[in-house]
């Protein structure tokens, strides 16, 4: 195992007041606005991603039943074929 401390990242402790910090310095830098938007975004993307998903699954669904209906048909392509009995 190693000697170093789970909570250490990049050398130091992070506490409740280095967090703060850091948050205060991103929302100096970038503005409130920029932030929400950058959420929003965010959240759009995940919403797109949830919806792809799930668009994905009924398409599966659709095709495994389509299939199951298909073997379950006779296909009129193909003719019995006929024996002679002797």
């Amino acid at each position: 195992m190693s000697d170093i401390p789970m909570n250490l990242a990049f050398g130091f402790a992070w506490g409740p007041g280095q967090i703060i910090l850091v948050l205060i310095i991103i929302l100096l830098l970038f503005g409130r606005g920029k932030i929400s938007e950058l959420m929003g975004d965010m959240a759009k993307g995940i919403k797109s991603f949830k919806k792809g998903l799930s668009e994905e699954e009924e398409t599966r669904a659709d095709i495994a039943k389509s299939l199951e209906q298909a073997a379950q048909k006779p296909d009129p392509a193909v003719r019995p074929t006929e024996t002679k009995v002797s």
